[in-house]
């Protein structure tokens, strides 16, 4: 079950670092045509090209809701609770993170990023409470 349950985070772990290294990209490439002066950027990422802040915050809320996910992944391990429904609930999280990141990154549409954004945020929710009732109640 171990494998099973962290083929997703693996999965998620590959889509923080393709967002990282587009992040990156997108900042070396901004700072090369001028666009953005190293001395500006420097204390303050906030005069970086709209572009770029875009990336740059999908890496970052790449690291909010998913910290709960990941604390939850070795708890559901040690206690030997990792089953299907977390498997199944990892895989429609990470789904939901880079469903997520992809309008993040792209147009950017406020409402559907909202909507998918509240969608994971509530299938960790479910996973939490899956494993609390597996812990507590169910066995």
């Amino acid at each position: 079950m171990t494998q099973w349950l962290l083929l997703p985070a693996f999965a998620h772990v590959a889509l923080v670092f393709f967002t990282g290294f587009r992040m990156g990209r997108a900042r070396f490439s901004a700072a090369r045509a001028g666009q953005v002066k190293v001395k500006d950027i420097a204390v303050d990422n906030s005069r970086w090209p709209e572009d770029v802040k875009k990336i740059a915050n999908s890496y970052q809320n790449q690291f909010e809701v998913p910290m709960l996910y990941y604390a939850l992944l070795p708890l559901l391990l040690v206690t030997g609770l990792a089953d299907w429904m977390a498997v199944a609930l990892s895989w429609v999280f990470v789904a939901s993170r880079t469903v997520h990141a992809f309008i993040h990154q792209g147009s950017n549409n406020v409402l559907p990023r909202f909507r998918m954004f509240v969608f994971g945020f509530f299938i960790v929710v479910a996973m939490w409470a899956w494993f609390g009732l597996r812990l507590y109640v169910i066995g």
